[in-house]
């Protein structure tokens, strides 16, 4: 009798069994391949030679590449550090910030949060947000920049200059001048002085050529 039950035991869990249909347990597809980069590098503290002379360091986080999202970009999101050096060795510019994008397609620079530049004439700039367009050779923001040279500190909500930083731009701006600068009278503090100062800026390039912003 026990060896029966046993038997019909078997048989009916057996049939519960086979009367089951197979469930199979899969992801489903990956139709979004934004998130797919063809390379991803990290740790990157690199030099860059020009003609067999050491010229530039990179120095980053994470250096992602991916040429999917529209337009395609590198994405440097854990900060980026650029130096660029003469020829003995010595550091003449350098660029910095928390996040950048490079779009290869539009030749465009995005640079992001705590924006730092030294030029080697000694301007330094400082802003939350900076372009640069290779193919124009432009630099440009769209948000509160500073800048200080050894003789004046300027500041203002719209910037554009060269991509040497020798001619420049600074609108609805603010700062203190030299009386050389105006020709006479008073350099900090009055509207006439800062007419004058919005005029010689905006003569040092009297045709500007409307820029592209990538995220309109």
């Amino acid at each position: 009798m026990h060896i029966i039950i046993c038997v019909l035991l078997t048989l009916f869990v057996s049939s519960l069994i086979s009367c089951q249909e197979a469930v199979e347990h899969t992801a489903p597809a990956i139709r979004d391949r934004d998130s797919a980069s063809v390379m991803t590098t990290l740790g990157v503290n690199t030099l860059i030679s020009d003609s067999g002379v050491i010229k530039y360091r990179i120095v980053t986080e994470r250096w992602d590449v991916n040429e999917i999202k529209h337009p395609s970009r590198w994405t440097f999101d854990k900060g980026l550090f650029l130096e660029q050096f003469d020829e003995n060795f010595h550091i003449q510019a350098y660029i910095q910030c928390d996040t950048a994008y490079y779009y290869d397609q539009l030749h465009l620079w995005e640079l992001r949060s705590r924006v730092r530049v030294l030029t080697k004439d000694g301007l330094r700039f400082s802003s939350q947000q900076l372009y640069w367009d290779e193919q124009k050779h432009e630099l440009y923001s769209y948000t509160f920049s500073r800048l200080v040279t050894p003789e004046r500190t300027l500041q203002g909500s719209f910037f554009r200059s060269d991509e040497r930083m020798t001619h420049y731009i600074v609108t609805n701006s603010r700062g203190s001048f030299q009386s050389s600068d105006f020709g006479g009278g008073s350099t900090e503090g009055s509207d006439s002085a800062k007419a004058a100062q919005d005029s010689m800026l905006m003569h040092q390039r009297p045709k500007a050529m409307p820029v592209r912003n990538p995220n309109q």
